[in-house]
């Protein structure tokens, strides 16, 4: 079982709480077991970016629900097709961007970050090939899924195009 613990209890520990990484991660890592990370590759990441904790609570490397791990499974292949290159942090990064997809709010929301502008600088600087892709200022995790059903040639919207459908202000309006 997972156990929640505060953005602020994470960041307590944190090598630096004023790095969007770090806070994306630590807004993560308090509200999800983050999903695709062995216990090796968790105790990494803490001492990379939360080295004053002995360790995460609530933590496990079962990851997410079944049901829903091929969903952020497909998530996770898309960031990492997409990212500026093959570090682990960028790998830890997009684990916990396809893991925060799980999350009911606006994606900048379930990474625990204040607004939607950090979440496009973080995806701007790791995943830039995908932030170009974004040419609408789509909301991100519309337009992660949206990615996803054009991968596979599934046509999930009403109209023919964004400008036209009845619901624009749902994935291009303020947040």
């Amino acid at each position: 079982m997972h156990v929640v613990v505060s953005v602020s209890q994470l960041m307590q520990g944190a090598r630096d709480p004023s790095d969007m990484v770090t806070q994306a991660l630590g807004g993560v890592l308090a509200r999800f077991p983050l999903h695709g990370l062995s216990q090796q590759e968790l105790a990494r990441l803490r001492a990379a970016y939360f080295p004053g904790l002995s360790e995460f609570p609530g933590q496990t490397a079962s990851g997410c629900e079944p049901l829903r791990a091929d969903e952020i499974d497909d998530v996770l292949a898309l960031l990492l097709e997409h990212r500026r290159d093959d570090s682990e942090a960028t790998r830890w990064l997009a684990h916990a961007l396809a893991t925060a997809c799980l999350g009911g709010n606006h994606l900048y929301q379930d990474l625990g970050l204040g607004h939607r502008r950090i979440l496009s600088n973080i995806l701007e600087q790791y995943f830039p090939a995908l932030f170009a892709k974004n040419t609408g200022n789509m909301k991100w995790k519309k337009f992660f899924y949206k990615q996803l059903c054009e991968r596979a040639e599934i046509q999930v919207c009403k109209a023919p195009s964004c400008k036209v459908c009845e619901d624009y202000h749902a994935c291009f309006g303020p947040e």
